[in-house]
């Protein structure tokens, strides 16, 4: 074996040849599953695309690294499943740029977080951890209740994210602003614009418990409570949810 490396060494051509040929097998085997892709991605009809409000609170959530302490993938394993509910499935994270998947987990997983807990909950959880897990290592970010969320740029998130494939249209991304400040404004008459342009299903409640005041705690609990909510494919039958 090592005789016939050796002869292969002083080949430059050979061994370049060689090279070429292990590295497409390697290639190949990562390439040929996406030919497939069709048919090991489920189809979500009912899927729809994260509000501005939400994005941003997905944007809070990435630039305060709460990805480095919890994952947003539930395996398989039967204790996961028993713990978190349904496994993830590849589509809930369709307009995911970048995907939150992993297994870094110093607190819970937060696939499925969504509307398991009470706002006022997450507010608590938020200003506090320690308030409602005693146990918590986790910062505090009583701060994002008295920042003032920016919404000028949201048309510019929208637009960055139609670029890599979410389907947002152009009146949502015209009317992002608004809808930002509607979704957490019941009382407003930006209110109708998000249920209109996103769904009558779209949460619109104050969610920082303060309708008159658009902050980012309201942006990052709003995502929070859409976590394993943009799609019900994972509640629905194996077979059910690939037709």
């Amino acid at each position: 074996m090592f005789g016939f490396h050796y002869r292969l060494e002083r080949k430059a051509i050979g061994l370049v040849l060689a090279i070429i040929g292990v590295a497409s097998i390697g290639g190949a085997v990562e390439i040929a599953p996406l030919f497939t892709i069709h048919q090991t991605v489920e189809d979500a009809p009912d899927m729809r695309v994260y509000t501005p409000l939400e994005l941003a609170g997905r944007n809070i959530y990435i630039r305060e690294g709460c990805y480095a302490c919890h994952s947003q993938m539930i395996r398989t394993l039967r204790d996961e499943v028993e713990r978190y509910g349904p496994y993830s499935l590849a589509v809930e994270s369709k307009y995911d740029h970048p995907m939150l998947w992993g297994s870094k987990r110093t607190g819970p997983d937060l696939a499925r977080i969504g509307e398991k807990y009470s706002d006022d909950w997450h507010v608590a959880h938020m200003n506090n951890p320690r308030n409602v897990v005693k146990e918590s290592v986790m910062p505090a970010y009583a701060w994002l209740a008295r920042t003032e969320l920016r919404t000028d740029d949201l048309p510019n998130h929208l637009k960055a994210m139609r670029a890599v494939g979410v389907p947002y249209s152009d009146a949502m991304i015209a009317n992002a602003a608004a809808d930002a400040y509607g979704q957490a404004a019941p009382d407003s008459p930006f209110a109708e614009g998000v249920a209109e342009r996103y769904g009558g299903a779209t949460t619109v409640r104050a969610f920082d418990g303060d309708p008159g005041k658009l902050t980012e705690m309201d942006a990052l609990v709003a995502y929070l409570q859409i976590l394993g909510r943009l799609t019900n494919a994972a509640q629905k039958p194996v077979a059910s949810a690939e037709k």
